[in-house]
């Protein structure tokens, strides 16, 4: 077992951020524009337009992000989810989406929304587990990898994603 921490982004992150998603965009495809720009820029792209990101810690390493992109006053998208190579398969990506599911009803999401490729069966596998549902892919959307949109319903009553095995965003999780 190993201790997992989730964090809010910090500008110290920039650079996990960015070299752990473009570890697995160029495994599988290749960074495109719009990816380039986020990368680079979070705090700019992200934080300042009410969105989050969160990064997974193992030892005080980053091992794992994902980020949250505000749409508008309701709707988010899940965005930039990686965990790194070597810690795959030890449920940090769900650790991840867990939390920034949770931080998603906290900022007022009624939906949370994410576009992925059909052949990433582990990520998808693990929002539908989630309760993620595939809804229609409009044609112009940001990433030309994207072939499968998905959607969450938040049930905002409650101020949070029903997650009561997961501790809050903060603490510390053993795994």
């Amino acid at each position: 077992m190993q201790q997992i921490s989730v964090v809010s982004y910090e500008a110290k992150y920039q650079r996990a951020f960015d070299s752990l998603n473009r570890a697995w965009i160029e495994k599988y495809f290749r960074i495109e524009p719009a990816d380039e720009y986020l990368l680079q820029h979070p705090e700019e792209t992200v934080i300042k337009k009410g969105g989050a990101i969160l990064i997974a810690l193992h030892e005080s390493s980053a091992v794992g992000v994902v980020g949250l992109r505000k749409i508008n006053e309701t709707e988010y998208e899940l965005i930039k989810m990686a965990v790194s190579e070597e810690q795959r398969g030890k449920k940090i990506g769900e650790i991840l989406c867990k939390a920034i599911l949770e931080e998603a009803a906290k900022l007022g999401a009624h939906k949370v929304i994410l576009y992925s490729n059909t052949s990433l069966l582990p990520a998808l596998s693990l929002y539908r587990k989630l309760g993620f549902i595939e809804v229609p892919l409009e044609p112009d959307n940001d990433y030309m990898r994207s072939d499968i949109k998905m959607e969450l319903l938040i049930d905002n009553s409650a101020r949070s994603y029903r997650n009561d095995e997961f501790p809050r965003q903060e603490q510390n999780a053993v795994f």
